[in-house]
């Protein structure tokens, strides 16, 4: 061999070296791969009826390791790991945002809780996938999304309807005029939140009650409606109180107003006005600079969004799309036509965003803006009276509702 060879031969091997190199310290969201040592690592932060869900579906996508869950409900926490190998178990969730080998959280706890956990997994390096509505007020939510685009973090909203056919369906038809110009759009979901007023039981062991409460100021007395037992076949009422979550507004709101503003195209944006009910109003009334009005009106029909056009109607629920004229439900929509991000597995497209490191279908500037209208519109409950708001400055022109758009934390807890 001639020593030209020689070092032919020595450079390719030294270049396929590197190669092998760059691969063995690559990110496993970098590189693809689909083998179970492979797989993106998520450790779950709470771990109730609406956690076991999660798992399930985060497990359908055979792309993922649950290292870890905490929970303050002991009996939870060990049911929820009870079919997973190799889980640890954490009182504190602070203990799975310390740990390197965990790649991403799945946030599960109740709405007063998901700004400072959100907040502290984005500072510890860790994608996050949070559920909805994003935030209990709307500073919160600010922090939130100011936190994930500091640190540069990939961030889903649980709102999973967008990853759903029916709803993308509405949507891309709103989007085309196929129904003409929007006039108004019809919400149903349910009322705002009450003051907190169940009667106090006992603690049950395995509960920290006080970390439940985590960052409200105010003490609150402990009632299983709120954090319901093992033998306790119901959603939990926490949504039901202003103290801990917003109400059929914020609960069922998250996902509906979250259609409408989809459909609108007000995704990075929002209503200028919220009135609430009076002689001119019915129903509480958002107003966008369009001129396009959205109506809360619970307790009229299903759980879903009505648009009304100058050209006909569509109405969108779970599972069921109807549409005036008829036939525009099953209308297909062009490839030169608009459309819209299309997902098809809300879950995998997290994970698919996380290798990526691109941003998913409900983004946290989605999240943050859907509940925000949420939010705005019970303020206008409270206080019983029109508001103007700047969606861009994200404050009202009345001091006593921008107080309302934050709220007194705990020192500890305090991301404000």
């Amino acid at each position: 061999m001639s020593k030209q060879e020689n070092n032919l031969n020595r450079r390719r091997f030294l270049a396929q070296l590197s190669l092998i190199s760059a691969a063995m310290v690559a990110p496993r969201y970098v590189m693809g791969c689909k083998s179970p040592s492979d797989r993106i690592n998520l450790g779950f932060i709470g771990t109730g009826k609406q956690a076991l869900g999660l798992q399930d579906s985060f497990l359908k996508t055979n792309a993922v390791n649950i290292l870890a869950a905490a929970d303050v409900y002991e009996a939870k926490l060990q049911h929820f790991a009870s079919s997973l190998k190799g889980c640890e178990l954490y009182h504190d969730f602070r203990k799975i945002l310390d740990r390197k080998d965990i790649d991403a959280v799945v946030i599960a706890v109740p709405d007063h809780w998901h700004a400072v956990i959100s907040v502290l997994a984005a500072q510890a390096g860790k994608d996050i996938y949070c559920e909805k509505p994003l935030s209990l007020t709307v500073k919160e939510g600010r922090a939130m999304v100011t936190a994930a685009r500091q640190h540069k973090r990939v961030f889903q909203t649980g709102s999973m309807q967008r990853s759903w056919p029916e709803f993308r369906q509405a949507v891309e038809l709103v989007r085309n005029g196929y129904i003409g110009d929007i006039k108004t759009v019809r919400v149903n979901v349910g009322p705002p939140p009450k003051p907190y007023d169940l009667p106090a039981e006992s603690i049950p062991a395995g509960v920290d009650w006080d970390f439940w409460l985590g960052p409200n100021v105010k003490p609150a007395v402990f009632n299983h409606n709120l954090a319901p037992g093992m033998k306790d076949d119901f959603w939990a009422h926490w949504r039901d109180y202003k103290e801990f979550g917003g109400g059929g507004m914020t609960d069922w709101g998250a996902h509906m107003f979250d259609i409408a503003q989809w459909g609108l195209d007000m995704d990075a944006s929002g209503p200028i006005s919220v009135t609430p009910p009076d002689k001119d109003h019915p129903f509480l009334t958002y107003q966008y600079a369009n001129g396009i009005t959205m109506t809360h009106e619970p307790g009229t029909g299903d759980q879903g969004v009505t648009f009304v056009g100058t050209k006909g109607e569509i109405h969108v629920v779970r599972g069921k799309l109807e549409t005036t004229p008829p036939e525009l439900r099953d209308k297909v929509i062009g490839d030169s036509e608009k459309h819209v991000y299309k997902s098809e597995n809300h879950y995998d497209d997290f994970l698919q965003a996380i290798r990526k490191r691109s941003k998913p279908v409900a983004d946290v500037e989605i999240g943050h803006r859907t509940a925000t209208v949420c939010n705005i519109g019970n303020i206008a409950y409270a206080l019983n009276r029109p508001l103007k708001w700047d969606p861009v400055k994200e404050v009202f022109d009345d001091a006593e509702a921008n107080i309302l758009t934050g709220r007194e934390m705990k020192k500890e807890w305090n991301i404000l």
